[in-house]
């Protein structure tokens, strides 16, 4: 199991290291990948290694329902810092969501938008024109519609109150 252990780390991690040189991200983020990797993948193989020794099938079956529920929170609850997480890795593989990239996220009738300055753990730094950091979590910028790149770029911060279809309309009635 050990060499199982170090057979899937010397796999996976030069693939994410590959994915995270193409989203330009600071060594600091490969960093807390690579730990975050090694941590889930050593568990796994540490209960593998309980049920080759012959621990108790009941003890493994709390901890399985204990990991099957961490997962549907991080996946599914929106507060969760789990969630936080969850997106952090997806954020990683996502190209368009790269360091230096212009985003506007989208939340009802409000925006917010920046440059991707840093993707952390549980949030995404975002750096406005105006040089105002943005500290935005990385589950909401996956649940919200994001703009990447628009062409026009709005304020930094703001709620829709002209829309291009109000404009139309109020031409044609006159």
């Amino acid at each position: 199991m050990l060499l199982v252990y170090v057979l899937v780390t010397k796999w996976t991690l030069p693939r994410i290291e590959k994915k995270i040189d193409e989203s330009n991200l600071k060594t600091p983020e490969v960093i807390r990948a690579y730990h975050i990797i090694r941590l889930v993948v050593g568990i796994l193989t540490f209960a593998v290694i309980l049920i080759a020794w012959g621990i108790d099938f009941s003890g493994l079956l709390v901890i399985s329902t204990s990991l099957i529920t961490l997962t549907g929170v991080a996946f599914f609850a929106s507060w969760s810092l789990l969630s936080n997480i969850t997106a952090y890795f997806l954020l990683l593989f996502q190209t368009s969501f790269r360091r230096g990239n212009f985003i506007r996220v989208l939340d009802a009738d409000n925006y917010v938008e920046g440059f991707i300055s840093e993707i952390n753990l549980f949030n995404t730094k975002l750096i406005t024109e105006d040089r105002e950091i943005i500290v935005y979590p990385n589950n909401l910028i996956l649940t919200r519609p994001s703009v990447i790149n628009p062409r026009a770029k709005w304020k930094t911060v703001g709620k829709f109150t002209d829309r291009p279809e109000r404009k139309i309309q109020h031409s044609r009635k006159k």
